[in-house]
């Protein structure tokens, strides 16, 4: 079973994260219409992204995805530069963290059930510092108000 490369924050989200993204590669013309595929059709049409220039520095400005167009907003914003916020049609705004595509299966499957659980106080740049820094997070996790990932 491949690994799971979308996971969203059950029911409602009250840290900086409602979820993560794995993305198989950085060409976002190619991910977006997966992640559209990923998501359950009852949350709308994605209609815009939001993504950081660090992340995506060749995004174009739309992606045909199924049945549509989505508007693609590239932003300088650090807090945006690991993260892709997705405005849905009736669900309204998401944030979610991306892990980098060459993230080691075992740090992205960490990454997203630390960025999915709904007590998570953690920032993406502040999960992807954690994993880059080979730290386990745990501790940081917990002092930082996190119930923990587990």
């Amino acid at each position: 079973m491949p690994l799971p490369r979308l996971r969203l924050t059950p029911d409602v989200s009250h840290g900086p994260l409602d979820g993560a993204w794995w993305p198989r590669c950085d060409a976002l013309e190619l991910e977006l219409p997966v992640l559209v595929d990923s998501l359950d059709p009852g949350v709308g049409t994605l209609t815009r992204v939001t993504v950081g220039t660090a992340a995506w520095p060749d995004a174009p400005q739309e992606v045909m995805a199924p049945g549509h167009v989505i508007e693609v907003v590239l932003t300088d914003s650090a807090a945006e530069a690991h993260a892709i916020t997705v405005d849905c049609g009736t669900v309204g705004r998401w944030e979610l963290l991306v892990i980098p595509p060459d993230e080691p299966a075992r740090v992205a499957t960490r990454l997203l059930t630390a960025a999915s659980h709904p007590a998570n106080p953690l920032s993406a740049p502040r999960l992807l510092a954690l994993a880059e820094s080979g730290l386990d997070g745990q501790d940081t996790w917990e002092s930082e108000g996190g119930a923990g990932p587990g």
